[in-house]
């Protein structure tokens, strides 16, 4: 198979499928292609699509790749098609998501004690939306479960992995940025699914 049909296979791919590709999942796909040449085939690829300036792009996500919306036309693709939901999270729940994807695997007792407050309702909204999940048991007395974040979580905030995250210094830098101008915040944030 030749590079431009090989890309156009993985172009195919990546358009049906309603999760990310991943390169690992490419490869069963094309066992004779060597993994250097699919990633070269998906760089290529996301280059194009960047240049085509159309309104999707494909984007790695969440350890794959996925067409997704140019997040420039989220409020006419809401106008046009009422059925998409705005992913939206309370103030209480994006501190506790927060909590979780940077100290991960953590109990509820742990957040509770970062945030003060009772924080179970809050998690079992995270669990409903599969933002969070469940990953096992802390070996302690009562064995509390351990939260961590979901490739979900990944996908709606548009990271590739948990590693994109911004780290605590630079958070304080933003947050530093900001403090000259602080305005009261809307209850909610949205993120477009």
């Amino acid at each position: 198979m030749d590079l431009s049909d090989l890309k156009k296979s993985i172009e195919s791919i990546i358009f049906i499928s309603d999760q990310p590709v991943s390169v690992d999942k490419l490869s069963l796909a094309f066992p004779n292609v060597e993994r250097a040449q699919l990633r070269k085939c998906l760089k290529e690829l996301v280059e194009e699509w960047e240049e085509f300036s159309r309104g999707f792009l494909l984007s790695e996500i969440a350890g794959g790749f996925q067409f997704r919306t140019d997040p420039r036309y989220s409020e006419d693709i809401s106008n046009y098609n009422k059925k998409v939901k705005k992913f939206r999270l309370s103030r209480p729940a994006l501190e506790v998501t927060a909590i979780i994807a940077y100290k991960q695997p953590v109990t509820r007792v742990e957040i509770e004690s970062i945030r003060g407050v009772d924080s179970s309702g809050v998690i079992n909204v995270l669990l409903e939306r599969r933002v969070v999940e469940i990953k096992g048991r802390k070996e302690v007395i009562g064995k509390p479960f351990l939260y961590g974040t979901t490739a979900e979580f990944l996908e709606v905030f548009g990271l590739k992995s948990l590693n994109d995250l911004p780290t605590l210094k630079e958070l304080d830098e933003i947050t530093q940025n900001l403090e000259p101008s602080i305005t009261p915040e809307p209850e909610s944030n949205e993120t477009t699914l």
